[in-house]
């Protein structure tokens, strides 16, 4: 690292001098200029990638907190064995995006997998050995020595009810997680199996994986060690199926992030299939099993695809439920929509008379989703099918929030959305 700064200490503060260009009479001065700036911008990147590699990728100290705890008898599960003991389950490439969530490729039981941890004192662990015994008490505070499983229970449902509202389904829900608590098949739940699966519910991802688990278009959950938890590796974590780097990303124009996109993307027949597995989720996540949820960053980076085309939810962590949007909008204070926005993108109206913001959504899923797939869908469309598809398109991002509007109106234009791809392709090969 030392010698990558004096590399570009050099190139910045060390110009080409009158000397160097009289000695190399036959090289013009612009050759020589964009050979200088070709290893500037060459020695900015490789220096931010570095740079930025080792703030974000932090899985040593992941793996040091979660063995110290599990060696101490604090936490439990189906992985910390293979990843503390056995070392089979190892931290392959980084894909961490924030220092205090890490996301890493990962291999364990012969195959690729994804492993995502917290590690909100991730910055003073290296150096401060009780930030560990802090993260101890905080996080796996819940349950105290002496619960009994009767009011183990109580504390699921309760904590489910106040995360996803008052379903009538919990109750079978209470007893998935504890089925997934008890790693031991022994029929009992240790402490440490409890504090574990209790730690994990306060992860959004983790609850929403465990709510939408009947579905087919979220990852599944393949095991967990305290708050660590594995998941199968989607292949194409792109709803275009590859993504620009991101330390090149601000360096190109948006048409030209367009551009490759367009030329990355699958045909378009296999965009329409994945494009009906992203409405029919839409569809599952209004009025689920376990209430309502809404997607709060539309972004094609937070979409995918298998190798069979079928769409995968890529990122739960940006999905909410109808209880959390509740609880941040109750009582807030504004002066207009933008301030009553959860997330990027779940934006509430404002009550400018009362100061208040309402419970009303600006835009539902849908809405957003057909904003996404507007230039996904509409490049390389076949010609007979374009007009009608853009109009369709159209309609349904003008779609609104309110109440009154969501239930017939919402199912009609995903219906028909759904259906106009669906006639193109089926009885061909792409469905």
């Amino acid at each position: 690292m030392r010698r990558l700064r004096r590399l570009v200490h050099l190139v910045l503060f060390c110009p080409l001098s009158t000397g160097l260009q009289s000695r190399l009479p036959g090289i013009k001065v612009k050759y020589l200029f964009l050979a200088w700036l070709g290893i500037f911008v060459g020695s900015w990147v490789v220096y931010m990638h570095y740079s930025s590699y080792s703030e974000l990728c932090r899985g040593h100290v992941c793996q040091m907190i979660i063995c110290d705890q599990y060696k101490k008898g604090i936490i439990a599960g189906s992985t910390c064995k293979d990843l503390c003991e056995e070392h089979t389950l190892v931290f392959q490439q980084c894909l961490s995006s924030s220092p205090t969530q890490q996301v890493y490729r990962g291999h364990w039981m012969e195959k690729e997998v994804i492993i995502k941890c917290g590690i909100e004192d991730a910055l003073k662990a290296d150096s401060n050995p009780d930030s560990v015994s802090k993260r101890d008490l905080v996080l796996f505070d819940k349950p105290t020595r002496g619960t009994s499983m009767d009011e183990f229970r109580e504390m699921l449902l309760n904590f489910l009810k106040a995360n996803l509202g008052d379903q009538t389904s919990l109750a079978a829900l209470v007893n998935q997680i504890i089925t997934m608590a008890d790693v031991n098949r022994d029929g009992k739940v240790s402490l440490a199996e409890a504090k574990s699966i209790w730690a994990l519910l306060h992860l959004n991802e983790f609850l929403l994986m465990l709510s939408l688990h009947e579905k087919e278009h979220t990852s599944k959950l393949l095991g967990h060690c305290g708050d660590l938890y594995v998941t199968e590796k989607i292949p194409h974590n792109s709803l275009y199926g590859t993504n620009v780097p991101h330390f090149f990303q601000p360096l190109l124009p948006s048409a030209v992030h367009r551009i490759i996109h367009q030329w990355f993307a699958p045909a378009w027949p296999r965009r329409a299939k994945i494009a009906i597995g992203l409405l029919e989720f839409v569809e599952e996540i209004f009025h689920g099993t376990y209430g309502n949820f809404y997607i709060c960053e539309t972004s094609f980076k937070n979409v995918g695809y298998n190798d069979k085309y079928d769409f995968k939810m890529v990122n739960l962590r940006r999905v909410a439920t109808e209880m959390t949007i509740r609880g941040f909008l109750k009582g807030r204070h504004c002066e207009q929509n933008v301030d009553c926005t959860y997330g990027k993108d779940c934006m509430a109206t404002c009550d400018k008379l009362m100061k208040q913001c309402k419970s009303d959504m600006v835009q539902p899923n849908l809405a957003k989703v057909c904003g996404l797939l507007q230039d996904y869908l509409l490049y390389g469309a076949p010609s007979d099918l374009k007009e009608e598809l853009q109009k369709q398109l159209r309609t349904c991002m003008t779609l609104s929030g309110l109440a009154s509007q969501m239930e017939v109106h919402h199912s009609l234009v995903l219906n028909n959305l759904k259906t106009l791809l669906w006639k193109k392709i089926s009885n061909t090969k792409y469905s």
